[in-house]
C-alpha cells in the first residue's frame, strides 16, 4: 500500500493475528516447511551477496518475461478462450519435458528443504527457467493463478540450482546444505518480485522457522530488491497503474490532485456575450463588471466559441473609432485550451504552466459549463493537504 500510517498497521496486525489463531485453532500450529537446524558459516554468508544476484535476475526474468507474454498474446490473439488455451497447450509441453514445474509446487519445495530433490545442477537449472516460462504463459495469457506459490517454488530451485553450483566451483569449502540456500532463494524471489524486502523476510522466516538464518534472509532480500530495483523500479502489481498513469502515492501531488473534482472547482463570476455584440456594447459591459474574462457564446445554438480577455483588448478600449466597427467575434480568441469534465487536474495544471491564462473555460460537448482558474486549483490543493496531514 505504501502507506505506513498508525490506522493502516493497526487493523492489519489485528488481521494478521485473528487470521493466524484461527487457521492454529483449525490446523495445529505448524509450520509449512519445516526443515532441519541450519549449520553455517562465514563462507555462507559471503555466499549470500551471490545468491542474492541470482534471485535478482531470476526475478527481473519472470516479471519482463509477463509483461511481454501479456501484451504479444493480447495483440496477436484477439479471442480470450483461444488465447487460454494456447497457453495452456505450451505449458503442458513444457509439463511434459520437467514434470517438477507443474501444480503449485509445494511438494517441490518440501523436496529442495528436505535433501530429497534427486536430479543434478543442469536440471535444477532447468527447472528455475521452465517454472519462469510456465507461469508467464499461465498468467499471461488469461489462466487462473497467482504469483505467490511460483515465486516461492522458483526461488527454492534458485537456491538449490546455487548451492550446486556453489560446491561444483569450491569443492574443498564447506558449503550450508541446500536447504539453506532453498529458504534464501524464496526469500530473495519474493522480495524481488513484489519489491517488498520486509514481506519476503518475515514471511519466509515464518512458513519455514528458518529464524535462526535471519541475517541471511535480510541480506538476500535487501541486495536483491536493490539491484532488481535498478531494471524494474515498480512491483509486478503496480506496472499497470503506472503504466496507465494509475499509481497514487500517498501524500504526493497527484495523490492529493486526485481527491478533487472539476465540477468542485467550477467557477461561474462571469459574464457571457454574444459573437454580434459590437465593441461599443461590449465597453458599457466593462464598465458595468469588474470581471477580466469572457466566454463568447453563440446566441442561436448556446456553443462556445471563444474567450475575450481584458488584457488582450485594452488598446481597442482607446479608439473610439472602432466602437462601432469592431466585433466581439473579431475580438475573442478561439485558439484559448478548453477543459473537459474528463480531464485529470494535473494535466490542467500544465496547461497552466505552458503560459497559457490563468483561467480556462470547462466545455462539455460544445457547451459552456464555466470556468477554472489555477488559483482556485491551488486553493483547494491546499486545504486538502491540510486535511490529509491531519488525518
Amino acid at each position: 500500500m505504501g502507506e505506513w500510517t498508525p490506522t493502516n498497521l493497526i487493523t492489519i496486525g489485528v488481521a494478521s493475528a485473528v487470521g493466524t489463531e484461527v487457521s492454529r485453532l483449525l490446523q495445529g500450529n505448524q509450520i509449512p516447511f519445516e526443515g532441519e537446524p541450519f549449520i553455517i558459516s562465514d563462507m555462507d554468508l559471503v555466499g549470500c551477496l551471490g545468491l542474492a544476484v541470482f534471485t535478482c535476475f531470476a526475478s527481473v526474468f519472470l516479471v519482463r518475461l509477463l509483461r511481454y507474454v501479456r501484451e504479444v498474446s493480447s495483440k496477436t490473439i484477439s479471442i480470450f478462450w483461444i488465447r487460454a488455451a494456447c497457453g495452456g497447450l505450451l505449458v503442458g509441453l513444457i509439463g511434459l519435458l520437467l514434470p517438477s514445474v507443474m501444480g503449485e509446487g509445494y511438494g517441490a519445495i518440501r523436496n529442495c528443504i528436505g535433501y530429497t530433490y534427486g536430479p543434478g545442477l543442469v536440471l535444477a537449472g532447468l527447472v528455475v527457467v521452465g517454472k519462469i516460462v510456465a507461469t508467464c504463459l499461465t498468467i499471461g495469457t488469461g489462466g487462473m493463478g497467482g504469483l505467490f506459490a511460483p515465486c516461492l517454488v522458483i526461488g527454492s530451485f534458485t537456491g538449490l540450482f546455487y548451492q550446486r553450483l556453489l560446491v561444483h566451483l569450491a569443492p574443498g569449502i564447506h558449503w550450508a546444505g541446500e536447504p539453506y540456500f532453498a529458504l534464501l532463494g524464496m526469500a530473495g524471489v519474493i522480495s524481488s518480485v513484489l519489491q517488498a524486502p520486509m514481506t519476503g523476510i518475515f514471511l519466509i522466516t515464518e512458513i519455514t522457522g528458518g529464524y535462526q538464518v535471519l541475517v541471511s534472509v535480510v541480506l538476500v532480500s535487501v541486495i536483491s530488491v536493490t539491484l532488481s530495483h535498478i531494471f524494474e523500479p515498480f512491483s509486478v502489481y503496480h506496472q499497470e497503474l503506472v503504466a496507465h498513469g494509475e499509481l497514487l502515492r500517498p501524500r504526493t501531488d497527484r495523490r492529493v490532485l486526485s481527491e478533487l473534482r472539476i465540477t468542485e472547482l467550477l467557477e461561474h463570476n462571469y459574464h457571457v456575450v454574444h459573437p454580434e455584440m459590437r465593441l461599443r456594447e461590449f465597453v458599457e459591459l466593462l464598465k458595468r463588471n469588474e470581471y477580466h474574462f469572457f466566454p463568447v457564446v453563440d446566441s442561436k445554438t448556446g456553443k462556445y466559441l471563444g474567450l475575450i480577455h481584458f488584457d488582450d483588448i485594452r488598446s481597442y478600449l482607446f479608439d473610439t473609432n472602432l466602437y462601432d466597427s469592431l466585433l466581439v467575434e473579431e475580438l475573442m480568441d478561439p485558439t484559448v485550451p478548453t477543459v473537459s469534465l474528463d480531464d485529470e487536474l494535473p494535466e490542467v495544471l500544465e496547461i497552466f504552466e505552458q503560459g497559457h491564462d490563468s483561467t480556462l473555460p470547462v466545455v462539455h460537448d460544445g457547451r459552456l459549463l464555466g470556468l477554472i482558474s489555477k488559483a482556485t486549483i491551488l486553493d483547494h490543493y491546499r486545504r486538502e493537504l491540510i486535511v490529509e496531514e491531519e488525518v
